[in-house]
């Protein structure tokens, strides 16, 4: 185990029981100020250190790193540097927050300088993000949609429990929490009988998602193991993958989600570490029919994540509406990485890869109001009293997720947009 990951280290940073960001968590991410540019921060509870002044100013001379790694708009080039540099960061980091090391925490100038609070700073993109692919990996999910649109008997088509299924999506619209969106409009079907119509999407939807921020790039031609998978992933952020269900229902067929999907996707803005992630680690589904062999892996890969989702109309209390877990994924994030590059597709640096709809068994764990509602038939109630079918116009979602074990938490921070009227 990580020495970053020890549950008994205490912060000399006052962090409240709760928070998502202890120091066993230190997530990267981009920030800036009024006056300043962005560049690379962590978060240790309710503030963010600044790693190009704590590099400037000696903290981090002995892992070498060129300055202008820490002054950039996204964390691409810092990823690049490879799992050992990232990794000692982080090491060097929890070292100098630890509250028997003196270095920063005597030193009340420099914490002056090195310290902001969270709520001071403007979150960015934590990465470029160069291609995105969304999969469709929970089984509680497919089986509940195959059940509401096709065959309840024959929910799962014949490929599913063979292979992650997948699409590539536009990376562009990915854009990072708080940024809003108006609704989107396209062409929808009334009716089997009636000509398509244009005009604004009437079953705006959320999608509960994660995504894994590739760490490790390959050549064309190469492909990466189940084994070696975790080499190329450098860390997981929390994912909202809008989706407008009337649009795709018309013009899904042949090809698969195109503008019902790629109007906005939203990401929470600190990527955590899978080193971090490493202690809640849990086993799988137990996979059946018996997958090829580049799919089969060994050891516990799923991971246990509390995702809880709200839906917050415009001047009123959010509502929880979704209480599900990233362990009821079927398959992995390595299995994901080892189909998507078995043909040769080559990784870059910042990639994004999200898991698809997080589903559970039960009916409060599903993630979509395509399925909490079932398909609008079971609206859901607001805290104002008003119901929710799917997502009204200025309604905000807001994900949050995070792992808990042995009194340690690690958390994601949130994902929210709101949904502005059409233009």
């Amino acid at each position: 185990m990580s020495k970053a990951n020890d549950p008994s280290l205490k912060s000399w940073i006052e962090v409240e029981l709760n928070s998502d960001f202890p120091i066993q968590n230190l997530p990267f991410g981009i920030f800036k100020t009024q006056s300043s540019s962005p560049r690379v921060g962590v978060a240790i509870g309710d503030q963010v250190l600044d790693l190009a002044i704590l590099n400037k100013l000696g903290y981090l001379d002995d892992l070498k790193i060129d300055n202008a790694i820490f002054t950039n708009q996204f964390l691409n080039d810092f990823i690049a540097l490879g799992k050992q540099t990232t990794n000692a960061v982080r090491e060097r980091i929890s070292h100098l927050l630890n509250s028997n090391t003196a270095d920063l925490r005597d030193n009340k100038e420099a914490r002056a300088k090195v310290l902001q609070y969270i709520s001071n700073v403007q979150m960015q993109m934590p990465v470029r993000v160069g291609d995105y692919t969304d999969f469709y990996s929970s089984i509680d999910h497919a089986t509940n949609v195959g059940t509401m649109f096709r065959d309840p008997n024959n929910a799962l088509l014949p490929n599913w429990k063979h292979l992650p299924v997948g699409y590539h999506g536009r990376a562009s619209s990915i854009t990072i929490s708080g940024t809003n969106f108006h609704r989107p409009k396209g062409q929808t079907k009334p009716s089997e009988t009636e000509p398509p119509v244009y005009g604004p999407c009437k079953l705006l939807d959320f999608e509960l998602e994660t995504a894994f921020i590739i760490g490790k790039g390959t050549q064309l031609g190469e492909s990466i193991s189940t084994e070696n998978a975790d080499d190329h992933i450098f860390g997981m952020v929390l994912f909202n993958d809008w989706s407008a269900r009337d649009i795709q229902t018309w013009e899904y067929v042949p090809l698969g989600p195109f503008l019902a999907k790629n109007f906005a996707s939203t990401v929470s803005p600190w990527v955590v570490s899978l080193e971090a992630l490493e202690p809640f680690r849990v086993p799988g589904y137990k996979q059946d029919p018996k997958v090829l062999p580049y799919l089969e892996y060994t050891g516990e890969k799923n991971i246990d994540i509390t995702l809880d989702v709200f839906i917050q109309p415009e001047n009123a209390e959010e509502t929880i509406v979704s209480h599900s877990n990233y362990k009821f994924m079927y398959w992995t994030m390595e299995q994901q990485l080892a189909h998507h590059t078995v043909n040769g597709c080559n990784m870059n640096v910042g990639d994004m890869l999200a898991s698809g709809t997080i589903s559970g068994p039960t009916p409060d764990s599903f993630g979509s109001m395509l399925e909490i509602t079932w398909r609008g038939t079971k609206p859901v109630k607001m805290s104002d009293g008003t119901e929710r079918k799917f997502i009204n116009d200025n309604d905000s979602v807001i994900i949050r997720g995070y792992c808990k074990k042995d009194g340690l938490r690690i958390g994601f921070g949130e994902s929210r947009a709101k949904a502005l009227p059409a233009l």
